[in-house]
């Protein structure tokens, strides 16, 4: 469901001579969606002369520079960076001046994703009206006396350090958002926003006012009306709050039941994740449901890759990458009462439980897979997305024909937690030997971090797998064996007769130790793939000894060494003087 808010906005100066109050909000631009939507209300402080201005500089600056924040950053931080700098600014003219002038209240709602996110510091209010019921989202940061109702106890530009009251929340379609300043909730309890709830923003916003006006409010009435009609996909904060709030599923048994969900099989446990088989009791449709294993649920770390991996999952489920994935599927349930990934489940088996049961992969199935996968990659590249953990273990014949990538767990999209992107993440033996340190030019150097050509790579290992019934062009590489690298490896049709010279070198390309021979993008490799003997490539060519062993000039130096040595021995010994 795309994103969709109704917003209305009202604000009289009543009894009063100027208004004070000031309000905003303020929706993305095309192609910053993500960003949501803000509005924000304040009540400028009257006594210093100038709580208008204070009032909207504050508003204005808090809309428009929001959405000048980095995508990445979190909403609360982003909130708090602006209203800080604001906050400073404030003050720094309010100490030249004697009394302060310039101070004013505010509460800030940011609609993103799935969840809203308040700051508010202050007595103006927010109020959240849900399935009938009202609920203030806000402290009044003011004295609890009568006598002294008005009196602040916090706002802006007051101290050169603010403390800002944050919330977040989960956000759903019909909630409806009303931020009050004062002088209408100080005469409106909460009981009657209910009562008087209307269809359309705009019109509850004048109605919420010109209901306090007439039960004798004093002061400026404003009120800021937002309802939610649509909300977009989660966003990786929301799944990274998800992760971090909800309980991780204890250890299931076949039988068991999770929000419905019956178990009806354990498919992998690494001590890491558990995956399971589960059964809708009502539909009959099986699932995969993936989560963190229990020793793992204290690991905050773990959590953030979980929830990276379901946002992951949850934006490639649209457009043509989802034909190559296995789809993810929101909770069956409102509200799910553990963190797990839901999978669609489908039938088959996978390449490498292919290769161990001894499978004979045909050329034609081969091509097919390779060509397949190749799509498969080029498409995640042109999303940013780098896999990082291709082999056959992760590739999956569908019994309904599709081959399917496996695992997002450790792929990386720019928005990924640091320990993903520090983790030496997939198989040793896939792993190009640039992340090893294994350089170009030779020996040992500072190692590289994963990239497209990685997966590229990955490929060629599997391809070179399903050509020789399971054979590694490295062999079984153990982490930092950098020592496997000083070959090249043998053409698969030296383990294969039937492997055409054209796959070869194919193959060869895709798993050279030069990452400047290997193909550049999966656009490349696919091409070569698809044209096959038609216009086959050249032969890579081989890797030069000082290339693969840096040392080799030493050793044929002290090699040549010796023999003259040991001659000379023999010629002093033995030879006639």
């Amino acid at each position: 469901m795309a994103f969709e808010i109704d917003i209305g906005f009202t604000s009289l100066t009543g009894k009063k001579e100027i208004n004070e109050d000031f309000a905003a909000a303020m929706l993305p631009e095309p192609g910053r969606e993500a960003m949501g939507a803000i509005a924000a209300i304040a009540d400028g402080v009257s006594m210093g002369g100038m709580g208008r201005e204070a009032a909207q500089t504050t508003v204005t600056s808090l809309v428009r520079d929001y959405f000048g924040t980095p995508e990445t950053w979190d909403t609360t931080v982003a909130l708090d960076r602006i209203i800080g700098a604001q906050n400073a600014w404030l003050a720094g003219l309010n100490r030249r001046r004697h009394p302060a002038c310039g101070l004013t209240t505010l509460t800030a709602l940011v609609l993103r994703g799935q969840s809203y996110s308040l700051a508010h510091v202050g007595d103006t209010r927010a109020y959240l009206l849900r399935a009938g019921e009202v609920t203030q989202l806000t402290h009044d940061h003011a004295v609890e006396h009568p006598d002294f109702s008005h009196k602040l106890l916090r706002a802006v530009g007051a101290e050169d350090r603010l403390v800002v009251d944050y919330s977040q929340g989960d956000l759903h379609v019909g909630d409806v958002f009303v931020l009050l300043s004062d002088g209408v909730h100080n005469v409106l309890p909460a009981k009657r926003l209910k009562a008087l709830t209307l269809d359309g923003a705009q019109e509850l916003s004048e109605l919420l006012v010109k209901t306090a006006l007439e039960q004798g409010s004093g002061d400026n009435a404003t009120a800021l009306v937002v309802r939610v009609l649509g909300v977009l996909d989660g966003l990786l904060q929301d799944e990274n709050r998800l992760a971090q709030q909800l309980p991780i599923p204890p250890r299931l048994k076949v039988g068991d039941s999770l929000d419905g969900l019956t178990v009806t099989a354990l498919v992998a446990d690494n001590g890491i994740n558990i995956l399971y088989q589960v059964r809708d009791p009502a539909s009959r449709k099986l699932y995969a449901l993936k989560t963190l294993h229990p020793h793992r649920a204290h690991d905050a770390e773990e959590r953030a890759m979980l929830a990276h991996e379901a946002w992951l999952a949850k934006r490639m489920r649209s457009g043509k990458i989802a034909e190559n994935l296995v789809a993810v599927v929101d909770p069956l349930v409102e509200a799910p009462t553990g963190f797990y990934l839901l999978y669609e489940w489908h039938g088959g088996e996978t390449l490498q439980q292919m290769l161990d049961r001894k499978h004979r992969f045909t050329l034609i199935q081969t091509v097919a897979a390779a060509t397949h996968v190749a799509r498969a990659l080029s498409r995640l590249h042109r999303q940013n997305v780098i896999h990082r953990d291709v082999k056959p273990a992760n590739l999956h014949q569908g019994e309904d024909g599709v081959l399917r990538l496996l695992d997002l767990g450790v792929a990386l999209s720019g928005r990924e937690p640091e320990a993903t992107r520090l983790l030496h993440a997939g198989t040793p033996s896939y792993i190009n030997p640039e992340q090893w340190g294994f350089n170009a030019q030779g020996g040992e150097g500072p190692e590289e971090p994963p990239d497209a050509q990685s997966d590229l790579f990955a490929l060629g290992v599997t391809l070179y797998q399903l050509l020789t019934g399971g054979k590694l062009p490295y062999g079984d590489v153990l982490p930092y064996q950098a020592g496997r690298y000083y070959r090249d490896p043998t053409a698969p049709s030296r383990h294969n007769p039937e492997v055409p010279i054209w796959l070869d070198h194919v193959v060869l390309k895709a798993v050279a130790l030069d990452k400047r021979v290997r193909f550049e993008t999966a656009e490349e490799m696919l091409l070569a793939l698809e044209r096959g003997a038609s216009r086959p490539l050249t032969a890579p060519p081989p890797t030069p000894l000082i290339q693969r062993d840096p040392t080799a000039l030493w050793k044929i130096a002290l090699g040549i060494s010796l023999l003259f040595n040991a001659l000379l021995i023999y010629w002093l010994l033995f030879l006639p003087k």
